[in-house]
């Protein structure tokens, strides 16, 4: 059934990182995205976000902001017209109007007493570690070692990709888990290359270390650390395709990337699936957290793969009063209705660009 709309807003704003965002793709001084909100006709609003893909030649803010805005044209939204194709959005901005609907309607569910008292359980999150001098990314590692983080991805394809790992694991010891993720910039000469000589820092999986899922599986069959897609697994199709080449043993989503939540859970019916952030903004984190508490909840605790969720950590401030917590390395979501995400309306505006 659809939701009747009485008005959208849409707020461009940036939330600066703590420090530079350093990867093979680029690097980022601050996330730049878009908060949507839908106010039903009965008074709620629920919330999405957008987020461009920038380092991945995906679609502009300005871009972003116009598909939402032009959401006010309609008078009713559902998740079918949405996913449908009848609405022109591309994958981020799908996934902020998908998740503005799933947020209002947990709300409107809560209001009316149809919410169950359910305990919530957090999701283990993997450390997320920006490419730079080993000596440094090794600090970085056991600053969030000392934060209760067990998993821990590195961003290679920059420089010394395989001293990075040598002083994490060194720092580390035997029993952290570490994996690497090369944004697909690696050719299938270096990516052989390069895995052969990371297997024995005993490495979790390695995150699109090629472009393509034909490349990942001339990879996979030189390699005996696991494949993971990322860029080249945005749909169930992909996903289907994958298993059939034997491209990828797993692989890493993004609701941005694919559309959505049920796009996301989609794949993860095909192929076993982790959360991973597009370096999305509050509710962005919270609409992820709780896809990751389904996929959770369908496997067994030692089939459980650490989520890449923890890039609030990442910012040097936030636009929420209430959002998801880090603590001991697991997310913890809000326990309001709906995502739970509240708004802190002057930081908001702060940030607003």
């Amino acid at each position: 059934m659809g939701v009747r709309i009485a008005s959208v807003e849409v707020v461009p704003y940036a939330l600066p990182f703590r420090e530079p965002y350093v990867t093979a793709r680029g690097t980022l001084e601050r996330r730049e995205m878009a908060l949507l909100r839908l106010r039903s006709d009965d008074g709620l609003v629920g919330l999405g976000e957008a987020v461009p893909l920038s380092l991945r030649g995906g679609p502009t803010l300005e871009r972003l902001v116009a598909e939402l805005e032009g959401l006010g044209g309609r008078d009713a939204l559902d998740e079918p017209t949405l996913r449908g194709g009848t609405v022109a959005l591309s994958a981020p901005a799908r996934c902020a109007a998908l998740t503005a609907l799933l947020d209002l309607r947990g709300r409107r569910a809560s209001a009316e007493g149809l919410t169950g008292a359910g305990e919530v359980q957090p999701v283990e999150c993997n450390a997320t570690l920006v490419a730079g001098e080993p000596a440094a990314v090794a600090a970085d590692a056991l600053a969030w070692a000392g934060e209760g983080f067990s998993t821990f991805k590195l961003k290679l394809g920059v420089d010394d990709d395989v001293g990075q790992v040598r002083a994490v694991r060194e720092a580390l010891g035997r029993d952290a888990r570490i994996r690497v993720d090369a944004n697909a910039v690696w050719d299938v000469a270096r990516a052989t290359r390069t895995l052969a000589a990371l297997e024995p820092y005993d490495v979790e999986l390695a995150e699109q270390p090629v472009a393509t899922l034909e490349q990942s599986a001339a990879v996979a069959r030189e390699t005996a650390i696991p494949i993971a897609g990322d860029e080249s697994v945005a749909s169930r199709a992909d996903a289907s395709r994958a298993v059939e080449l034997g491209a990828c043993a797993l692989t890493g989503v993004k609701l941005a990337k694919v559309g959505g939540p049920e796009q996301a859970i989609e794949i993860a019916e095909l192929l076993p699936a982790f959360l991973a952030s597009a370096l999305d903004g509050p509710v962005g984190i919270a609409a992820a957290a709780q896809v990751a508490q389904t996929l959770d909840g369908a496997s067994g605790p030692g089939e459980r793969l650490a989520h890449g969720l923890a890039t609030q950590r990442l910012f040097a401030s936030t636009v929420a009063a209430v959002e998801c917590e880090l603590r001991d390395g697991l997310l913890h979501s809000p326990g309001g209705p709906g995502l739970g995400v509240e708004i802190d309306e002057a930081a908001l505006e702060a940030h607003r660009i």
